[in-house]
């Protein structure tokens, strides 16, 4: 008896924990949410990577991860090749500091457009496009560069040798499994303060290199933008 009474104490003590810290973490995400909200402020950019007007900042995150490259014949039939420079597949982690610490709010990767914006969206569709999705709510954004600035060419990207600044149009969105819209109602992207990411400078110059990838390290800062309420 005393050992059933114990076990169900245990057992309500651990449901009572869970519970606490679910309410403690939707009010983490809730407090990030709002916070990042309120307090994103881009940088001045050149006309080229500037948002249309009509669209503000709601959500920063820096990112943190790789730059994918292949190795591809430079035409067709080729015997000299290069790294895949224009389609680098990227793979990050983006953060947000909330109360003094790290936090992910969203990841950063490559992905089938599944709802792409007839108004925005290529078509054809690539293989691929560069995908963000939400760490809290698990809505999604697919974005495609509109325009770029070289690296160390203004203040907003001024690392020279890292790879280029750009401005992202969403090309497609999609709402989380509950309905979440956190990146869904993305309009435009701003990846700025790029270091490192370029694709390597050696490894890749004839045929029998083709085929090889690499990972490049990058950092960058993104801005995310939806309409003007």
């Amino acid at each position: 008896m005393k050992d059933n009474v114990r076990l169900l104490t245990t057992r309500v003590t651990r449901v009572r924990f869970a519970f606490m810290a679910v309410l403690a973490l939707a009010s983490i995400v809730g407090s990030a949410t709002q916070a990042a909200a309120q307090r994103v402020a881009p940088p001045a950019t050149s006309d080229l990577i500037a948002v249309p007007v009509g669209n503000s900042a709601f959500l920063f995150g820096h990112g943190v991860g790789t730059q994918g490259y292949i190795c591809l014949p430079t035409s067709a039939g080729a015997s000299t090749a290069a790294w895949n420079a224009n389609n680098a597949r990227p793979e990050a982690t983006l953060f947000a500091t909330f109360f003094g610490q790290n936090i992910q709010i969203i990841t950063h990767f490559l992905s089938p457009d599944t709802n792409p914006n007839p108004d925005t969206a290529p078509n054809p569709l690539p293989f691929g496009s560069v995908t963000w999705q939400s760490s809290f709510d698990s809505s999604k954004v697919w974005a495609q560069k509109k325009n770029a600035v070289a690296a160390g060419s203004e203040d907003s990207c001024p690392n020279t040798g890292a790879i280029a600044c750009v401005l992202l149009q969403s090309i497609g969105s999609e709402n989380g499994p509950t309905g979440g819209r956190l990146l869904s109602q993305t309009t435009f992207i701003q990846r700025l303060n790029t270091k490192g990411g370029s694709a390597p400078t050696d490894g890749c110059f004839v045929s029998a290199d083709v085929g090889k990838q690499a990972l490049v390290p990058y950092s960058a800062d993104y801005f995310f933008f939806r309409k003007d309420q």
